[in-house]
């Protein structure tokens, strides 16, 4: 397996072959947690009025996301994995969401045009999502003989300036495609955690100085592994539409 890193709006544009898109904070935490609860898919699209078409066509849609961290006037849910958790899997159990954000969209969108196959990336489903690739893997060097290539995008905040949580999160993603595990050199959660903590904008999170972050969000986005599935996406004539492969047993 070969494996590439890429960053933000341009790296996305340019990644190829197997593209993880890592959105930590906030998007791709919130699709893994909508997708626990139950949603049967998630339309990512370019603008707010893309997304609320979904529900203009469709009123069983949920439309979620943000411009500029702010939820927009109209939707039915922010980027936020608190308020995500706060409604709990009633809410969602069996809908489809239709879902703009300002990085990991735009990301996966960029990629997907290009990309062999394209996954969106967090914390909580890594494990999952590098067991994924693992898999395929082998199958293209078994039975199509030829290696496959892995592009780690690190959205970062809005695609143009690189964050530490998503450039942590690819670290952690490279560290398992290699074979890594648990307690062995080349990638340590712990130090991590403590990159994210002593970021200035993610500290300012957690004194509560951002009304659209709350500092839950933070905590509930540096979770390792909670989820057993991988986050596709497929390019449609105007989205991406996203559906989860649970891991085999």
């Amino acid at each position: 397996m070969n494996v590439e890193r890429r960053s933000l709006l341009g790296g996305a544009a340019d990644a190829h072959g197997v593209v993880i898109v890592i959105d930590v904070l906030r998007a791709f935490s919130c699709s893994a947690l909508m997708f626990h609860y139950g949603i049967r898919d998630l339309a990512l699209v370019r603008t707010p009025q893309d997304a609320l078409a979904f529900r203009d066509r469709d009123p069983d849609y949920l439309v979620a996301g943000e411009v500029k961290g702010v939820k927009v006037e109209g939707f039915d849910l922010g980027n936020s994995p608190a308020d995500i958790v706060s409604k709990g899997e009633s809410f969602f159990r069996g809908r489809r969401v239709a879902a703009r954000s300002s990085a990991g969209t735009q990301g996966v969108l960029a990629a997907a045009a290009h990309a062999e196959q394209v996954i969106l990336g967090s914390y909580m489903t890594a494990a999952a999502t590098a067991a994924y690739i693992r898999d395929r893997a082998r199958v293209d060097a078994l039975a199509r003989g030829h290696e496959t290539t892995v592009t780690i995008v690190a959205m970062g905040f809005e695609g143009v300036r690189p964050s530490v949580e998503d450039e942590r999160c690819g670290d952690y993603l490279e560290h398992l495609l290699a074979g890594g595990g648990e307690g062995e050199d080349g990638y340590d959660h712990l130090q991590a955690i403590w990159d994210c903590l002593n970021d200035p904008d993610i500290a300012a999170s957690l004194r509560g100085e951002h009304h659209y972050r709350p500092k839950e969000d933070i905590v509930l986005s540096l979770q390792r592994d909670l989820f057993d599935f991988t986050m596709i996406g497929r390019p449609e004539h105007d989205h991406v539409l996203v559906t989860r492969v649970k891991s085999a047993a």
